[in-house]
């Protein structure tokens, strides 16, 4: 089902409101405001990668052309990271949720370990408040939410999907 419901608030009420009684995973961003609903349904939180993804879109666009010596910026070698697990999941997508699962711990994981420790290693060489750092913080602050997606074959990397339906 879609459901799209306005409230005027952001506060956490409205998710617990929303989804009483709901149980099951919750893929959603970094909005603060599901903690309450995952703690008092039981729900599993798993994130997405197309908003961690976006806030690196935005710090690339924004940095200048290119950095020292024409090497990339570090937003466009977080988006290579971020491209190399959508490609896995693209060539994954025709197979069974349990093949799926199989790429995943075999290929996924691996790469989503080497960007962590990439992260890791370059968020504290970034400005604090830039675009970039803040892309970093972010995907390091939801980093167990994101790579919920490979805990089972038959979740996916993003809700962009059900983003899309309820835009109409």
């Amino acid at each position: 089902s879609v459901l799209f419901d306005y409230d005027p608030s952001r506060g956490g009420q409205v998710p617990v409101r929303l989804l009483d009684d709901f149980q099951g995973i919750l893929q959603a961003d970094g909005y603060s405001g599901y903690g309450q609903v995952c703690r008092e349904n039981g729900l599993t939180r798993i994130g997405c990668w197309d908003h961690a993804r976006r806030k690196f879109v935005e710090a690339s666009r924004a940095a200048p052309a290119k950095g020292k010596k024409g090497q990339p910026s570090k937003a466009d070698v977080a988006l290579s990271h971020i491209r190399k697990l959508y490609a896995l999941e693209k060539a994954a997508n025709e197979l069974s949720d349990a093949e799926r699962y199989r790429v995943r711990q075999e290929k996924s994981l691996p790469l989503l370990n080497t960007f962590k420790a990439w992260l890791e290693k370059n968020a504290s060489k970034v400005l604090k408040g830039s675009l970039t750092r803040k892309a970093m913080d972010y995907t390091l602050n939801q980093w167990d939410t994101l790579v919920g997606y490979c805990k089972r074959g038959d979740l996916k990397i993003s809700n962009a999907g059900a983003e899309n339906a309820i835009r109409p």
